[in-house]
């Protein structure tokens, strides 16, 4: 299979494209400033606890300012990263070791988001996953094995989505190479399922509660059958930000890592910030998955998903990681 994401050199031509500077900045500091870090976010639910982290000011306790920006997409934030553009970035495991195989030097800071331990054993993994592959109300498919020959719409072509779906489909004694998969944006793909244009979609909160709302029913959790537990989303780094500045990124560590915590202990008030985040009513994001944000990376967390791309054909080869690639401030 072809690699998961574009080039990134084509991925960087679409970060300024597609990004807005953060009301979340603790302040606009002057060009070279060694205490700015500047963060490239995708303005998703999950963006909950580093906001908090800014508006309680615990950045600023820590002596460094952070200045987030919305970037197109993770593979557009690692090449900003990557050429100095922003000092970290948000990016899933998946686009980040796609990045690590085209040899990009970037290191983990912290977790942004994931799976607790026992997410795997809930009774609904639909309430521990954000996301969803359905099928539409009255659907005579029973098993992600029947979707050889039939459409599935994704997001995009082999990134997390496809990716995580494709395992599903094999782990069911099927073909991936025999789905037909479509690109289609989430609402896109929800309104192709009210009306059957596609066989199954891969849709993400909120659109898995909307799905579930309408009847249309969740033939899997692909996300958290992946990944199984752990930190899924990262904040990352390029190797020459954290040579030139790192003080800031432990500080950074420490209070992303405490303010995750704060989130985990304290679900409604971060579900407040995630829908003014995201713009999706209270209410949708009350009834979706609760995020869980890790407050640590784990190397066998990563080092799984690296030997699932290739068993699933979507990296040649793995990539070579070590204990170096996370960032422990010494």
């Amino acid at each position: 299979m072809k690699k998961l994401v574009p080039a990134l050199a084509v991925a960087a031509s679409l970060v300024l494209a597609g990004c807005g500077s953060s009301s979340g900045s603790e302040g606009q500091a002057a060009a070279g400033d060694s205490s700015t870090l500047k963060v490239g976010t995708v303005g998703i639910g999950s963006d909950a606890a580093i906001r908090m982290a800014i508006d309680k000011g615990w950045f600023k306790e820590e002596g460094i300012n952070v200045e987030t920006t919305v970037v197109a997409n993770p593979p557009a934030g690692v090449a900003a990263a990557q050429s100095g553009q922003l000092d970290l970035t948000y990016s899933p495991s998946i686009p980040m070791l796609n990045a690590l195989s085209q040899n990009v030097p970037l290191k983990v800071i912290a977790a942004a988001d994931g799976y607790a331990d026992d997410a795997l054993q809930s009774k609904d993994l639909g309430k521990v996953d954000d996301t969803g592959l359905f099928i539409p109300k009255g659907s005579s498919i029973t098993s992600p094995k029947d979707l050889e020959g039939k459409s599935v719409s994704v997001p995009a072509r082999k990134a997390q989505m496809e990716v995580t779906v494709a395992k599903a489909v094999k782990e069911a004694g099927g073909d991936p190479a025999k789905v037909n998969w479509m690109v289609l944006d989430p609402s896109s793909a929800l309104q192709s399922l009210d009306s059957k244009r596609v066989d199954a979609a891969t849709l993400i909160s909120p659109f898995t509660a909307q799905a579930e709302g309408k009847g249309h029913e969740r033939l899997a959790s692909p996300g958290i059958e992946f990944f199984e537990q752990g930190a899924v989303g990262l904040w990352v780094a390029g190797a020459k930000a954290v040579e030139e500045k790192p003080e800031q990124m432990a500080a950074f560590a420490r209070v992303i890592h405490k303010a995750n915590d704060y989130a985990n202990n304290h679900v409604e008030e971060a579900q407040e910030v995630g829908a003014e985040i995201t713009g999706v009513p209270l209410e949708t994001v009350k009834a979706g998955a609760e995020t869980y944000w890790p407050t640590e990376v784990r190397l066998e967390d990563i080092q799984r998903v690296n030997k699932q791309l290739v068993e699933l054909g979507f990296l040649a080869k793995e990539v070579p990681l070590d204990a170096s690639l996370i960032f422990t401030g010494q």
